[in-house]
């Protein structure tokens, strides 16, 4: 397991992808968070602080599929280092104006989240030119899905960090500058500089035409949702038992147990196809987190809080190598944000029900909220399974990064079938020396 990881590091480019794609999503880890205290700490009310960074999640999740789509059409750099530098715009102007002017404010939250940077999407493009060998990028998704969840919890401490020995203005200052330096780091590297999209089908839609990424999509909306509410039922379980550490007992535990899966998933191959995989992954969440309804004694609940995370971070990761092949080509960058998009709306929509139901029904109501999340993203894999079925010859040798044939019959333009989306191509659209091909 560590030779694979070691290996996949010491690829050319791999540490600046991934570091720079971290320090670049800082801004989207941390920015309700920091939104939040910036209001509280400018007089406004805790209903203001909650409902502009609501609007900040809003707009992050309208941006990042329409941004991702810019990016297949137009390159990396074109679009995310000025997306970048507007996000921080945004969040710098609030810092310095305050919410004097309640309209301008709006305003900043807005550009702020919606030019948000599909850095998260644009890394998982790239990893198929970067890292050559199917295997490799099956681990690369996998460790990129644990950096994530290590990433947006060290993020508000960062942000905690600064307040305390700055100011939450200085805060999201901070945060921001680091992230147009990570996407920087990013847009200015060879493979992002390189990497040009496949050859696409104009379609409105776009990746959405794809059935597979519908099923897909809907299900992780409910496995967003089964993560969104776990975060206030643990406070709630804290309260039950008077100490509100036990929360944080909780969260870390459902960290550890999403970063243990995810380096065990991603250190070694697996049998099967990756979408019948993925229906074994989220059958798993949701057996992980049914029996959080239970509300046991603290030192079991913290060992079923691991479990519920422990099958997180695969399922994220076998989504998107399942993204890669049911994307339209052309399309991939478009369609990996909007699976970051629907579960990130998914979570918050929990974490929105979840409150009412804790109040009206209790604790061990909360908790079951999410196993049945888990169960609702199953029953839709389920019920979908004849739409993530890949026609008869795709479903073996498709390298991640190398979307399955475009979905309603369409014929992909010839040189589709020689390149994955992922490759990287000169100036003309022909392959980099050196990049083997797809089939």
């Amino acid at each position: 397991m560590a030779t694979g990881y070691a290996e996949l590091l010491r690829a050319r480019h791999a540490v600046r992808l991934l570091a720079g794609t971290l320090v670049g999503r800082l801004p989207n880890a941390t920015g309700p968070i920091a939104i939040a205290l910036f209001i509280r700490a400018e007089g406004g009310s805790m209903t203001l602080a909650g409902a502009l960074s609501a609007f900040y999640g809003l707009a992050t999740a309208f941006g990042q599929p329409m941004l991702g789509r810019l990016v297949d059409l137009f390159g990396q750099p074109r679009v995310m280092l000025p997306a970048a530098v507007l996000s921080a715009l945004g969040a710098g102007t609030l810092a310095l104006t305050g919410i004097g002017r309640l309209p301008l404010a709006c305003a900043c939250v807005t550009v702020f989240g919606l030019f948000t940077p599909p850095l998260e999407g644009g890394l998982r493009a790239l990893w198929p030119g970067v890292l050559r060998r199917q295997e490799q990028v099956h681990t690369a998704y996998a460790l990129d899905a644990v950096a994530q969840e290590m990433m947006f919890a060290a993020g508000p401490l960062l942000v905690t960090l600064l307040v305390a020995g700055w100011s939450e203005a200085a805060a999201l200052l901070v945060v921001n500058a680091l992230g147009v330096l990570g996407a920087l780091s990013v847009v200015l590297s060879p493979p992002s500089r390189r990497w040009r999209s496949a050859p696409r089908t104009p379609h409105w839609l776009g990746a959405l035409r794809s059935p597979g990424l519908k099923v897909l999509l809907t299900s992780f909306f409910f496995v967003g949702l089964a993560l969104g509410t776990f975060a206030l039922a643990a406070v709630s379980y804290a309260d039950d038992h008077g100490d509100p550490l036990i929360s944080t007992y909780l969260l870390a535990a459902q960290g550890a147990g999403a970063l243990v899966g995810g380096v065990v998933y991603g250190g070694r191959g697996w049998p099967g196809s990756h979408e019948g995989r993925l229906l074994a992954l989220v059958g798993l969440f949701a057996a992980g987190n049914l029996p959080l309804a239970l509300v046991p004694g603290v030192p079991p609940m913290v060992v079923l809080g691991g479990l519920s995370g422990c099958f997180l971070a695969p399922a994220l990761a076998c989504a998107f190598v399942v993204v890669d092949r049911h994307a339209p080509s052309g399309t991939v960058t478009e369609a990996f944000s909007w699976l970051v998009t629907t579960f990130g709306v998914g979570a918050a929509a929990g974490t929105a029900v979840v409150g009412t139901v804790l109040e009206s029904a209790g604790t061990g109501a909360g908790f079951a909220l999410a196993g049945a999340g888990g169960l609702a993203a199953l029953g839709v894999m389920l019920a979908g399974r004849r739409a993530l079925r890949l026609p008869e010859g795709d479903a073996c040798g498709v390298v991640a990064g190398s979307p399955a044939r475009p979905p309603g019959g369409e014929t992909p333009p010839p040189e589709a079938e020689t390149r994955a989306p992922g490759a990287q191509t000169d100036r003309n659209g022909e392959p980099e020396p050196g990049f083997r091909s797809s089939l």
